[in-house]
């Protein structure tokens, strides 16, 4: 099934990148600048985005992902290297990196509090962490909707949590939040983040 879902995910996801994500992807990267982190990179959907960037370097664990990011990285405009790598383990030194961006990316990681850890540590003090996901909503009814297609979810979407609240485990990891922004009946949550 994973294969099955990393092979067709672009394919799956184009209408809603063509009506939503796309605008917001551009908006997001607009703000990564410097030398930039991007976890769980995927397909590289978000390489032709990045204008301000002076390098990105692209993580992802898996390899068919990777595979298929690698076309999107040689039409991007500023260079980006990709690198198999998880985010709960990250292979760079403290104080790394000027941006750090993750789309769509926290509701798959095992341990999204680790991940963030590993995010603290390794962006500039003065660095911005950029976060797009979606997020349990905060409805008695759907919210709970939500908690129950989980588990079927996760199955079908190569580990997807509906019902991740995703403000909150990084405001516990320590970051301060600058912005966030919600669309779609608060389904979506953008966050702009630095260091405290």
């Amino acid at each position: 099934m994973d294969k099955l879902f990393n092979k067709y995910y672009d394919r799956l996801m184009q209408p809603l990148e063509t009506k939503i994500f796309g605008r917001i992807r551009k908006q997001l990267l607009s703000k990564a600048k410097g030398k930039v982190l991007e976890i769980g990179s995927g397909t590289g959907i978000n390489f032709l985005y990045y204008e301000f960037a002076d390098q990105v370097i692209a993580i992802d664990p898996d390899p068919m992902m990777l595979e298929q990011s690698l076309i999107k990285a040689r039409e991007a405009t500023v260079p980006i290297e990709v690198v198999p790598g998880d985010a709960q383990k990250l292979p760079y030194p403290t104080n790394s990196f000027d941006s750090i961006v993750g789309t769509l990316v926290l509701c798959t990681i095992p341990d999204p509090a680790k991940a963030l850890a590993e995010i603290h540590r390794v962006c500039k003090p003065e660095g911005t962490i950029l976060i797009f996901e979606h997020v349990r909503l905060n409805h008695l009814v759907l919210g709970k909707i939500q908690d129950w297609l989980t588990p079927v979810w996760k199955r079908l979407c190569v580990g997807c949590h509906l019902n991740r609240n995703t403000l909150e485990t990084v405001e516990q990891a320590g970051f301060r939040v600058v912005q966030t922004t919600s669309m779609c009946r608060e389904l979506f949550l953008v966050i702009e983040a630095r260091i405290k």
